[in-house]
This record gives structure tokens, sequence and C-alpha cells, in this order.
């Protein structure tokens, strides 16, 4: 329901300068989405940069294909060190081995989409702090879930087409369209239309349309006033990731021998197996100190940096109200002596005065 204490200015009478400062009120979801899916691809340069979550996925995928489509249906493995390697068997499948060797990467442990969601749910407007952490946390679930689906569909999609061509490669070629699919435009309409409902079933319009006619919501970014230890605890560990990530790239024993094979390899023209392997470590070396940096920065500006709001006078935070000054103005008429302050006359006057 829409407040009434709303302006008397119909839409046709809004100036220039409001309709720009409504556009940029609106214009923080997007630029929200850009700065989170530049924070991502920092974030997920190297490979393997949400290892536990793959983990995680990849063991739940084995257990649900082999649980549902029976034993040995699929194998855990490793890949890169980690246990994200899920191989599919069945005796139609293609190769000498009868198996179809997977694994969950950065990209297919959809925290690129809970990411996505969790913006658009944080900067919807009207829609109180907490229910918007309780939702947050019921739509990452919901996606994992979803995502766990999506990879368990991979083997009855193949097993079915590679029974029609047994042994032939081109026999996965549905299961590469599902995943194709899903990852490209799927997984989008799925967000769209959660957040959609989400909004619709808490009053999203309603709550939009009173913080819209409301007063402008004024913030400002400042340094933090008051300490606290956690705020503490997250610039030392920005300081530490920026230290590590400079490390990465300057005195890591590995990447530093990757860098030397690679530097030989491009002066000499050189292409072979070591030439390739140090360029993947190389890149990886770089893609994890921007991760460590990009997680640096996050965390230093979260440590030392706070939103100011007016409140619903219009004053900001720490600035001094009406009854704060007239205190101040009865401590500034106060005497400045003890003795100054002593009351004359004799006791017995004195008694009689304050009765």
């Amino acid at each position: 329901m829409v407040s009434t204490a709303t302006s008397s200015k119909s839409p046709d009478d809004m100036e220039w300068s409001e309709v720009a400062q409504l556009g940029l009120r609106y214009a923080r979801i997007p630029l929200a989405l850009l700065f989170v899916e530049a924070f991502y691809w920092f974030l997920t340069m190297p490979s393997d940069t949400l290892a536990p979550i793959q983990v995680s996925e990849a063991w739940v995928w084995n257990e649900l294909t082999n649980l549902i489509f029976g034993e040995g249906a699929s194998t855990l493995g490793t890949h890169n060190g980690w246990t994200t390697r899920i191989e599919l068997n069945h005796v139609d499948f293609p190769g000498s081995f009868d198996h179809i060797a997977l694994y969950v990467s950065d990209e297919c442990a959809g925290v690129h989409e809970m990411i996505f969601l969790s913006t658009l749910v944080a900067m919807t407007e009207g829609v109180p702090q907490k229910l918007k952490i309780r939702s947050i946390i019921v739509m990452c679930a919901i996606i994992y879930v979803l995502n766990i689906i999506r990879l368990v569909v991979f083997y009855p999609i193949a097993v079915e087409d590679c029974m029609a061509l047994p042994n032939d490669a081109a026999c996965l070629q549905g299961m590469w369209d599902w995943h194709t699919a899903v990852w490209k435009w799927g997984f989008l309409l799925v967000l769209v239309t959660m957040w959609v409902v989400w909004f619709w079933r808490f009053g999203g319009p309603a709550r939009t349309l009173d913080a819209s006619y409301g007063a402008p919501e004024e913030w400002r970014l400042i340094v933090r006033r008051k300490w606290a230890k956690q705020h503490i605890i997250l610039v030392v560990l920005a300081v530490v990731l920026m230290a590590g990530a400079a490390y990465n790239v300057t005195s890591n024993e590995e990447a530093m021998q990757a860098k030397s094979t690679l530097d030989t390899c491009i002066s000499l023209d050189l292409i072979s197996a070591d030439c390739g392997t140090a360029q993947n470590r190389w890149d990886d070396a770089i893609g994890y100190a921007w991760s460590l940096a990009a997680l640096g920065l996050v965390a230093g500006l979260v440590g030392s940096v706070q939103f100011e709001r007016p409140d619903e006078d219009g004053r900001w935070p720490n600035a001094p109200t009406e009854q704060t000054e007239s205190v101040q103005q009865e401590d500034s008429k106060a005497p400045f002596s003890r003795h100054e302050s002593t009351k004359k006359g004799s006791w017995k006057n004195r008694g009689s005065e304050e009765e």
C-alpha cells in the first residue's frame, strides 16, 4: 500500500534532475551485477578456485548416480589433485574403457548463479534485511539442488543415446546439448523466475513503490569510525591475502620454475608437453594472484569502510541533534570553576531557600 506522505507532484511534473536521480537509483542493480561479474571473473581465473564446493558436488553427484542407476554407474576420481572427476560407466559408451570422463569445474559449481541471484535480492528496495538474508540462504540451497539434478541427468541422456548408437562418439551429442542449453540460458531463466516469484510473494511491488515515492535514499561511504575486533581481523586478512597474491607471482618456487621454462619455450619457439604444462602452471599462478587480490580488496573494504544513511529527519549519524545542542548550550553556560558555583549566605538561609 502506497504511503500517504507522498509528493503532490505527478509523474508529468517531474524535473529532468529528478528523472536522472530516479534513473541512477535504479541503475544500481545493473551496476552491482556488473561489479559482481567482474569480481567472479577475477575469483575464478585459476582452475579449481571453488574446490570445496566442487568436491562436495562431485561426491553428491557420484552417490546419487550409483543410488538411482545402480552400483558402478559412476566412479569418483581426482582431477588436478581434487576429487572432482566423475567417470560415467556403461557398456555402450564409446571408447575402449566404456566410460565418459567428466569433472566439476568452478563454472559448473553453481556459485556464479548463487552470486547473481543473491545480488538481485540484496539490491531489491523496501524488503527488510533479515528477510533478504533468509531468502538468499534458501535460494542458494535451491540452486545447489538444481545444479545436482542437472548433473545427475547426464547419465540417463547418455545411456539412452548410446544404446541407440553404441560405441559411437556421436551418441554423446545429446548430453552436451543438454549441458550447453542449461548452462547458457536455462539457469538464467530459472534465476529470473525465482526472483520474480519471490518479489511478488513478499509484496515487492508495493514495497518498492513506497521506497520510490518516499524520501530519496542518500548514502555515503566513510572510513569506519568505530573499530570492532572483526573489522581489525578483516583488515589483517586483507593484508595477508594481498601479500599472498604478490608472493604467488614473485617468489613461489614452482611458479618461478614454470615461468623460466615458459620463457625458454618462447625464446626458442618450442612446442612440447612441458611447455604446455609450464604455460598452464604460470596462468594458474597469475589467476591465483588475481583471486587473492580480489578477496583481499573486498575484505579490506568491508573492514575499513562503512555505509551511512540519514535518519527520517535527514540527519546523518553522529550529527548533533537539537537535544544534544541544548545540552551543549547548557554546559557552555555552566560555571567553569567550583568556587563560582558556591552558594552564598549562611547555611540557615540556604536551607530555607532550598525548602
